[in-house]
C-alpha cells in the first residue's frame, strides 16, 4: 500500500493552481504534476470557472520561426537559460519563473504578449529534444531560436534584419487608428 503525503499533495495542488493561473493547458498540468486527470479538471474548473479547453497542444516548431514569435520565444529561452545557469531552480519551476519574468518584461515594455505558457513549455521540450537550438546573430551577437538542422554560420536575427511587413498586424493598425482618433 502506497502512503500519500499530505504535504506532497498540497504542493502538487499549489503547482497545478499556479500553472492554471498562467494559462497552462490540461496536458501541461498532467505532465507537470502527479495529480489525476479528474482532480486536475476539477481544479481547473475551480480556478478558471470554466472547463479546460479541448484539443491538441501546439506541436509545430515552425511557429517559433516567425519574426514576432521568434523574438518572444528567444527572449523567454534566454531568461530560462540564465535562471537555470545561475540559480538552483530547475524543471517546471524554472519554466514558471522564466515565464513570469517574460510577462513582466512584456508588460514593462508595453508589448503584446505573443508567447503563451503552453507554447513556452513546448519550446523547452523542443530545445531539450534538440529539434530547436539557440544560435548567435552574426551582427548583434544575441542568441535566437533556430532549427537545429539549419546552417547557422551566417544567422542574422529578426531584430538586425526586420522583415518589411513586421509590425503591420491588425492589432498595430487598430492601435494606430485609435491614436489618430485621439489626436483629432
Amino acid at each position: 500500500m502506497k502512503v500519500k503525503s499530505i504535504l506532497s499533495e498540497g504542493r502538487q495542488i499549489q503547482l497545478a493552481t499556479e500553472l492554471v493561473g498562467l494559462g497552462a493547458r490540461l496536458q501541461v498540468l498532467e505532465a507537470s504534476t502527479t495529480l489525476s486527470r479528474e482532480r486536475l479538471i476539477k481544479l481547473y474548473k475551480e480556478v478558471k470557472g470554466v472547463s479546460p479547453p479541448k484539443g491538441m497542444l501546439p506541436y509545430s516548431e515552425d511557429w517559433f520561426m516567425g519574426w514576432q514569435p521568434n523574438m518572444h520565444a528567444s527572449l523567454f529561452i534566454n531568461i530560462f537559460k540564465y535562471i537555470t545557469e545561475y540559480t538552483s531552480v530547475r524543471g517546471i519551476d524554472a519554466t514558471i519563473k522564466s515565464y513570469q519574468l517574460y510577462l513582466e518584461h512584456v508588460e514593462a515594455s508595453n508589448l503584446q504578449r505573443i508567447l503563451s505558457f503552453t507554447r513556452a513549455w513546448t519550446l523547452n521540450r523542443f530545445i531539450d529534444s534538440k529539434v530547436l537550438t539557440m544560435t548567435a546573430c552574426v551582427e548583434c551577437k544575441g542568441h535566437f531560436i533556430a532549427h537545429s538542422l539549419d546552417i547557422q554560420s551566417n544567422h542574422v536575427c529578426g531584430l538586425c534584419h526586420v522583415p518589411s511587413r513586421a509590425g503591420k498586424t491588425k492589432q498595430a493598425a487598430l492601435e494606430a487608428k485609435a491614436r489618430e482618433q485621439c489626436a483629432a
